[in-house]
């Protein structure tokens, strides 16, 4: 008869005490104009800057063990002012980046609904198709965030804050929750500088306990950019 042994068998369950939070960049001039973001490197503007520093002030709280960050600058300007209040250094990886949008980055959603408008429409609708023509479907963002996650937390306990961007951030959530694809779009965008915190429940399954915390009064910019 086959045995496991103690360390084995509690190694292979999930830590129920872990706590994540998600949470998307401050705002940019691209936010406001609602243009596709994706990958391109766009900086964090002074209201976001301002937006950063105070939700890190409120996020301090969660006693953060660990920070991540995709490597975009606004993501990174945001993990940074958690980063110092914390005392803690943050982690870079790319796998955290938003959607890869194709030809509709750096366009607005009025551009894109007339230049593209029957893939764009399908793609708003929570389809898995690939954005723009030569990005990322929403299968390919949540592969690789769901990779950071699930890493990172077979080295690490407590309260892991991952810093990232308002599309990836719902194909992250949507796949922690083993909700179908087309479901996705369904749960509501992060406003900038705003946060989700996810927890397990007593079988080990994530659960959201908490969505765009931090957020009011803040209007929710960027919806259609995804970003």
């Amino acid at each position: 008869m086959n045995m496991i042994s103690t360390e084995e068998s509690s190694s292979s369950k999930p830590d129920l005490s872990q706590k994540i939070v998600i949470w998307r960049h401050g705002q940019t001039d691209w936010n406001i104009e609602n243009r596709f973001q994706g990958h391109t490197d766009i900086p964090l503007n002074a209201v976001g800057l301002f937006q950063v520093e105070h939700a890190a002030k409120v996020l301090l709280g969660l006693r953060p063990s660990k920070i991540i960050s995709s490597d975009l600058m606004r993501a990174r300007q945001t993990a940074a002012a958690l980063g110092t209040l914390a005392g803690l250094g943050v982690d870079i990886d790319p796998g955290l980046r938003e959607t890869h949008g194709g030809s509709w980055e750096g366009r607005t959603g009025i551009e894109n609904r007339a230049l593209d408008g029957e893939n764009f429409l399908a793609w708003l609708r929570g389809g898995d198709l690939t954005a723009g023509g030569n990005g990322e479907k929403r299968s390919d963002v949540a592969r690789r965030t769901r990779e950071v996650v699930d890493s990172t937390l077979t080295k690490s306990s407590g309260t892991v804050i991952y810093v990232t961007h308002g599309g990836a951030a719902r194909c992250l959530i949507g796949s922690l929750l083993e909700l179908s694809i087309d479901k996705w779009s369904l749960i509501g965008g992060l406003s900038n500088a705003s946060w989700s915190v996810l927890e397990r429940d007593s079988l080990g399954r994530w659960i959201l306990s908490e969505h765009n915390s931090g957020s009011l009064p803040e209007p929710l910019f960027g919806n259609e950019s995804a970003v």
